[in-house]
């Protein structure tokens, strides 16, 4: 649903690995890239290996991980809310 809204959009994941899993499948199909991907999803299954699959390939977006497990939408927001004050 949101590849009409990726172009230039400011990305962040907090929660779900599977979504990060997805957006890096959605951006090998040739969606549209975003201005940053914001990777940050918490949890025991995929979080990590979510975070590093866009570490190892971030398909040319500029990103932002928390390395291992940890994450979460509190820290998703927080960057957000770090890039808005920056004037990103």
């Amino acid at each position: 649903m949101w590849a009409e809204r990726l172009a230039g959009a400011v990305v962040a994941i907090g929660n779900a690995p599977t979504a990060l899993f997805h957006l890096l499948e959605m951006l090998d199909k040739g969606a549209p890239k975003p201005a940053a991907i914001l990777g940050i999803p918490v949890g025991f299954v995929g979080a990590a290996e979510s975070k590093d699959a866009l570490a190892a390939d971030a398909r040319g977006v500029p990103y932002l991980v928390v390395r291992g497990r940890l994450g979460g939408s509190a820290m998703a927001a927080a960057a957000v809310n770090a890039l808005a004050r920056a004037g990103l």
